[in-house]
């Protein structure tokens, strides 16, 4: 029997069972989901001398810049060498951000790593995530005293995180869902309301947690109101939008107006087309989104001016990021050989040695969670030096069970 096909039972008994493949599988997983964020960085050494990096994992250090000081950022390796126990804030990645370790936010405290650096970085932007705050509503991720179940979404443009019920719509299902922009951000550069209505996926009602049941028929009421006032005064369904956006969402691309235009103005052109859509809430934009949007002189300047001209370069979104940082991975593997030398040396076992070693590994497993679990609940970054430590315990529990077990004869 081939020995990926053993079952562990669990403590209970045998009513639930899981195979070492999932157990992989499971590790596989978030070994993927980290790599995606940080292996596009270098964990050895400061992002600094490299200017403002694309886009880059970020940390903040409550423990060196704590709330009511100044707000800084710093690079994931100087977050390994540099604030090793410290309280770190972990922000994701931002754009177009150079590393703050060190520099006149930090007193007297040098960069490990590259110590010369100049006091100030102009040109990094700061928000209330660098103190550990998020979403309109101001409140740290994890919040113990939120109650409610629900999903924290980015804004590509402020980066913020917000919660989903305070998006001031729902949050759609869809598959080809890439990216959102928050409804202040909308507002700051409202021409993207004109993409939105041609483009982006279709208005959803809010529903859910943070509206009821009477706020909704009223939503419903308002909106049948408005499409019956704008009909009188001549206006069809067919030359609007809908307030959830159906009739401007289903075109093809072929027919959106864009950057792949080759003469006039592609936003200018939407705009005689007339696709209007509510200007509130949040906006979800489909895989690609970027690309149609117009990039000819005139809307350059105009996206330039409302400071998101990054949206017109496809390789700055995260999605990008975490390719880049994927195939950096599987080059690393590839160097290797690509072998996992953990099922290299389990198949060489035999089943007895097998059996042992699953259940040696479902321990360590638990006991690891458990561990890591306290970092989580504190928000704390797991540091190298953290899990060296978590296993010199358990390699001294190790040694004191072996030695339990000697007996001499005097």
């Amino acid at each position: 029997m081939d020995a990926m096909n053993f079952l562990m039972a669990a403590n209970e008994g045998d009513e639930a069972t899981v195979s070492l493949v999932d157990v992989l599988e499971e590790d596989e997983e978030l070994e993927n989901e980290a790599s995606a964020v940080l292996a596009g960085s270098d964990p050895e050494k400061c992002s600094y001398p490299e200017g403002y990096v694309k886009r880059q994992a970020l940390y903040a250090c409550s423990s060196c810049t704590p709330k009511g000081g100044e707000p800084a950022g710093i690079c994931l390796a100087c977050s390994y060498k540099c604030h090793e126990g410290h309280e770190l804030y972990e922000l994701y990645t931002k754009r177009n951000f150079r590393c703050d370790c060190g520099n006149s936010k930090f007193g007297d405290k040098e960069c490990k790593l590259f110590p010369e650096k100049d006091q100030l970085n102009a040109d990094n932007q700061y928000t209330h995530n660098f103190f550990g705050l998020y979403c309109t509503c101001n409140r740290p991720y994890p919040d113990a005293e939120d109650q409610v179940s629900d999903e924290m979404i980015q804004c590509v443009v402020c980066e913020d995180w917000l919660h989903g019920r305070h998006l001031g719509c729902g949050v759609p299902e869809s598959v080809e869902l890439q990216e959102m922009v928050c409804e202040s951000c909308m507002s700051k550069a409202p021409f993207l309301w004109t993409y939105a209505a041609n483009t982006a996926i279709p208005f959803v009602t809010k529903e859910g947690p943070c509206i009821s049941e009477g706020e909704v028929k009223k939503e419903a009421e308002d909106t049948e109101e408005k499409s019956r006032g704008e009909t009188a005064s001549g206006s069809t369904k067919g030359e609007q939008a809908k307030v959830n956006g159906t009739a401007g969402c289903k075109r093809k691309h072929s027919e959106e107006g864009g950057a792949s235009r080759d003469t006039g103005c592609g936003l200018k052109e939407l705009q005689a087309e007339g696709r209007t859509r509510e200007q509130e809430g949040a906006v979800f934009w489909s895989s690609g989104w970027r690309s149609h949007l117009c990039s000819c002189p005139s809307c350059k300047r105009m996206f330039e001016k409302a400071d998101v001209a990054f949206l017109l370069d496809e390789s700055d979104t995260v999605l990008a990021y975490e390719t880049k940082g994927k195939s950096t991975e599987q080059e690393r593997e590839d160097a290797s050989g690509g072998q996992d030398p953990l099922m290299s040396a389990f198949n060489t076992l035999n089943r007895v040695q097998q059996l042992e070693l699953i259940y040696e590994y479902n321990d360590l497993k638990t006991e690891l969670r458990d561990y890591l679990q306290r970092f989580a609940a504190e928000g704390k970054v797991v540091t190298p030096e953290d899990v060296r430590q978590f296993f010199e315990e358990q390699q001294t529990r190790k040694r004191r069970r072996a030695n339990a077990g000697q007996y001499y004869c005097s």
